[in-house]
């Protein structure tokens, strides 16, 4: 089992002290990352806690699975490998306006 937990259904005011301290009370924290959004720099609403051993990542999945954090039911299991995008598949856009990069819409004069 892997010590990498995801850790979702956060609430947008959750920083991350508020997990290390959650989950520093089922063993020890070595990485806390709260996932941000790249174009508002606000939270996306989960992250990832690496605890020190497959042990503690259990204790912590057992203790704070469906428990309340800023008033939201923690989900909380191991993280699985990031999937492989294939190239030019990401980012979807807006694509009312063009389509491609640079986008936006054109004035008239």
């Amino acid at each position: 089992m892997s010590n990498k937990l995801f850790v979702g259904n956060l609430s947008f005011n959750t920083t991350e002290n508020d997990l290390n301290d959650a989950f520093a009370a089922h063993g020890t924290v070595t990485e806390t990352n709260l996932m941000m959004d790249r174009m508002t720099n606000r939270p996306r609403g989960f992250g990832f806690v690496t605890m020190s051993t497959a042990e503690e990542a259990q204790k912590a999945i057992a203790a704070l699975n469906g428990a309340q954090l800023d008033g939201r039911a923690l989900t909380v299991n191991v993280a699985r490998p990031r999937e492989e995008r294939a190239p030019g598949s990401g980012g979807g856009g807006r694509r009312e306006f063009g389509g491609g990069g640079g986008g936006g819409r054109r004035e008239r004069y």
